[in-house]
Formats: structure tokens, sequence, C-alpha cells
């Protein structure tokens, strides 16, 4: 292979890698902003669900407690929705830890790989 081949081939990728350096910026922007948004959304609905979930909850728990007030099963239902509080704390706690993390920016990925791979290719 002569030396003007081997320029004109690398010539021709690095035009093809510059073309896409554009591209990469448009798509990283577009991304980005879905990520912003999706992000934002989860969020929003996070926060209303923890504060109505533990409003209901402790409503729920201090019905629990008055309906026993005057009973001798009072120190069991105190000690038993205190450990309930637990379990769901400790439960939640491992499903947090159980989650995968959400994979962003999935697109630019798969774009740059296929961009190195036929690189690669060109290269050869």
């Amino acid at each position: 292979m002569s030396i003007q081949s081997k320029l004109d081939r690398w010539r021709n990728v690095s035009h093809f890698a510059l073309l896409r350096v554009g591209e990469y910026g448009e798509l990283l922007s577009v991304e980005l902003a879905e990520t912003r948004a999706r992000l934002t959304r989860e969020l929003i609905a996070l926060v209303a669900l923890a504060v109505s979930g533990l409003f209901t909850l402790s409503f729920f728990c201090i019905a629990l407690i008055a309906s026993a007030w005057n009973s001798r099963y009072f120190l069991s239902v105190v000690w038993a929705i205190a450990i309930a509080w637990l379990a769901l704390s400790v439960t939640a706690w491992l499903s947090y830890r159980a989650q995968r993390p959400v994979q962003s920016f999935g697109i630019l990925k798969r774009e740059l790989r296929d961009d190195l791979e036929t690189l690669k290719e060109a290269l050869k």
C-alpha cells in the first residue's frame, strides 16, 4: 500500500470524524434535555408520593394508638407500630440498594460505539 493511499484513507477517516463531532453535540444536547425533563418529573412524583404516603401512614398510626388508648393492648400496639415502621424503612433501603442506575445517554453511547467500529473498519 502506498503512502498516498494511506494518507487518503486517513484524510477520509478524519473528515468523517469531524463531520460526526457536530452531530454528537446536537445529540448530547437533546439527550441532556430529555434526561433533565425525565429526572424532574420523577423527582416531583417521588416527593409527592413520599409526602402523601407519610401523612396517610402517620394518621393511620395515630388512629391505631388512639383506639388502643385505654386498653391493656396499648403498649403492644405502640411497639407493633414502631416495629412496622422499622421494617418498612429497612425494606425501602434494601429496595433502593437493589436498583440498577438508569442508563443515560444511551443513544449517544451507541452512536459513538458504531462510529468507532466504522473507523476501525476503515483503517484496516
